[in-house]
């Protein structure tokens, strides 16, 4: 199993639709004892939750987000945690709305400090 999310800090690495998560949205994970949450913001994201669990490299969790026009929207993300050759960490993820239409996947990768 790759290391631990505690503490870390990802980005996406590239942009997603306009009025959602993109390259100038910061998650800081936590994890205990198989559980998952993070908090995150940054570009049209004001504020956003996200809680679920991790077993092995597979993470499953629901977000929550607030965004700059004042609309929230929820929903359901299935990741894949590996290990990147420089030691640090990628989340490739499958999502979908379950406040809206739409799915579709992307890409966090941790920052280096």
């Amino acid at each position: 199993m790759p290391r631990s999310l505690d503490g870390l800090v990802l980005a996406p690495v590239a942009d997603q639709a306009p009025g959602q998560v993109g390259t100038r949205t910061r998650f800081t994970y936590h994890e205990q004892d198989g559980r998952i949450w993070a908090e995150y913001a940054g570009g049209d994201v004001v504020r956003g939750q996200l809680v679920g669990t991790r077993a092995g490299d597979r993470l499953d969790f629901r977000y929550v987000q607030l965004k700059r026009d004042g609309t929230t929207s929820s929903g359901h993300c299935v990741s894949t945690v590996t290990l990147l050759a420089d030691g640090r960490v990628r989340l490739d993820e499958s999502w979908a709305w379950e406040s809206q239409e739409g799915s579709g996947t992307s890409v966090v990768e941790e920052l280096l400090s």
